[in-house]
């Protein structure tokens, strides 16, 4: 079995989209180990985004990526940054996002849960975002609009990216007494166990 961590990010929450995007993963038989409504201080979120120099670099690559391949030029001030520099402002753009609000934080499970339920989120741009994914059906943001207004895009939802990615989440975000082991119906009647 693999989990994942997933957050109902603030405009989410606001939206009043927590039962329908938890209803999605649970219908995919993704099962709910822990949850928890929370109100994110910066330093909780900073933890959460930014762990390492290789998270900026990449967050910061990913960004100029995205605008040569969309044809953007996202102004001269961006343009003389570093990719770690980027990073580190995109970074301060998702603290400002995770702490504008309450974030619903889950573990789901299953073989695969990583992936699986990256597949069901969706790209993290919503224009991306393939309708029937979470993002693609029920966000509208755009990194273009995000820009100009120097802030995160919001796109409702976070994922793991990676198992590993997940453990260091899980260790973030719960403790162990708040996660929970028992059995879907479903695994009951695949394995013959109560």
């Amino acid at each position: 079995m693999e989990r994942t961590v997933v957050l109902v990010k603030p405009d989410g929450v606001k939206r009043g989209l927590i039962g329908e995007i938890i209803s999605r993963f649970e219908k995919a038989g993704l099962k709910l180990v822990a949850m928890k409504m929370v109100k994110v201080d910066k330093e909780f979120a900073s933890k959460h985004y930014g762990y390492s120099d290789e998270w900026f670099e990449n967050v910061g690559k990913k960004l100029k990526e995205f605008y040569q391949e969309q044809g953007y030029d996202p102004g001269e001030e961006i343009n003389k940054m570093s990719n770690k520099e980027i990073g580190e402002m995109v970074q301060s753009w998702n603290v400002e996002y995770l702490t504008e609000g309450p974030v619903v934080a889950m573990i789901l499970e299953a073989p695969g849960a990583v992936s699986i339920v990256r597949k069901m989120v969706g790209s993290t741009f919503p224009q991306s975002a393939q309708p029937g994914t979470i993002r693609g059906d029920y966000s509208f943001d755009s990194p273009f609009l995000s820009n100009v207004k120097r802030r995160s895009v919001y796109n409702l939802i976070h994922a793991s990216g990676a198992p590993e990615e997940a453990e260091l989440e899980i260790e973030l975000w719960f403790k162990n007494d708040e996660i929970t082991q028992y059995k879907r119906v479903e695994e009951m009647l695949m394995v013959g166990e109560e």
